[in-house]
């Protein structure tokens, strides 16, 4: 039997309530339940890895600070901008973290290429990347060989609350969207894009990476 794989969309929401959520549905879960992928925007917020602790700089005193559970550093949600969350039971998917991250990286570099932009990936630098510049970020939380947190991708955002940090950790790297590269795209047109582009690949329907 096909593996189940359900998608929501859960348009603007605050980012504290939805990571709880997360971590209470991931709890419940049993081994026959049907994997999710939450499609998303977060009012706005900065956000710490569980081993980040870096602040944000002064100008910034109106978007909360929140510390997350998920890997990686510091990083900046605001709307127009498509989180994907995905709750997947990695032992039943056979998919290592690392794969998962390649998998990730992969299905948003598809996406950008879509839309008629060159994206790429970096060694040792989780994330997809347009000359340079970051335009997509990821950290996963695993437990019990299951997964939550995901990606998120800069479609028609404000960009300028990442001035006021180190992105993922990163001093002085550039960060970019989708509008900022000359694209005139809705994140519901990037999520319609991303869900065809995940089940895909989650369903081993297309296995190449890149």
């Amino acid at each position: 039997m096909m593996r189940q794989l359900e998608f929501r969309r859960l348009g603007v929401r605050d980012y504290v309530v939805t990571a709880d959520e997360m971590r209470t549905w991931t709890q419940a879960r049993r081994p026959d339940t049907p994997d999710q992928i939450w499609f998303l925007e977060h009012e706005p917020v900065y956000t710490q890895g569980v081993s980040c602790s870096e602040p944000v700089r002064e100008g910034a005193s109106d978007i909360p600070l929140v510390k997350s559970d998920r890997g990686g550093q510091i990083t900046y949600h605001g709307p127009g901008q498509l989180v994907a969350y995905l709750l997947l039971d990695l032992r039943r998917l056979g998919l290592g973290v690392r794969q998962l991250v390649s998998t990730i990286e992969a299905s948003i570099i598809e996406l950008l290429d879509q839309f008629g932009l060159t994206a790429v990936a970096r060694p040792g630098a989780p994330g997809v990347y347009v000359d340079g510049e970051k335009i997509a970020a990821l950290g996963l939380r695993v437990r019990s060989g299951c997964c939550y947190h995901g990606l998120s991708l800069n479609v028609d955002m404000e960009l300028k609350p990442f001035s006021r940090i180190n992105p993922c950790g990163f001093v002085g790297l550039g960060v970019t969207s989708m509008k900022e590269q000359g694209l005139s795209v809705q994140v519901d047109e990037a999520a319609d894009a991303l869900e065809r582009i995940l089940e895909a690949r989650l369903s081993g329907k297309k296995t190449d990476l890149y």
